[in-house]
């Protein structure tokens, strides 16, 4: 049997050593970021950067039996790496949504983003 695990820092060209500071603990930034590099963005970064904004968000859930697709309209509360939450001010429903399951999204206004 192999006693090995996987180490993501083993391998420099996996991008995981930009997390980490001087002590090799993550470092967290609980601003908002106006600017992402390359390699951060991802979808869950660009919500947060929007947290506050309305935007429709187009699903897919292949093994439903009476809705395999669906539109979530409301306001970004908050979002993580696999998950985000929407807030429809129309009805008082919260939804957690799952990313897998996620299409697109579309907003009816300007988002921040802006890769450098």
């Amino acid at each position: 049997m192999n006693n090995s695990y996987f180490n993501p820092n083993a391998n420099p060209n996996l991008g995981y050593n930009n997390v980490t500071g001087s002590t090799g603990n993550p470092t967290i930034n609980s601003s908002v970021p106006t600017e992402l590099t390359l390699e951060q963005s991802y979808v869950e970064n660009i919500l947060r950067m929007n947290k506050g904004k309305i935007a429709s968000f187009y699903m897919t859930f292949p093994d439903a039996g009476e809705w395999k697709d669906k539109i979530f309209t409301g306001v970004i509360e908050q979002a993580a790496r696999d998950h985000f939450v929407v807030s429809d001010p129309k009805t008082g429903k919260w939804y957690l949504l799952l990313s897998i399951y996620l299409d697109y999204i579309v907003f009816d206004e300007e988002i921040n983003y802006k890769i450098i």
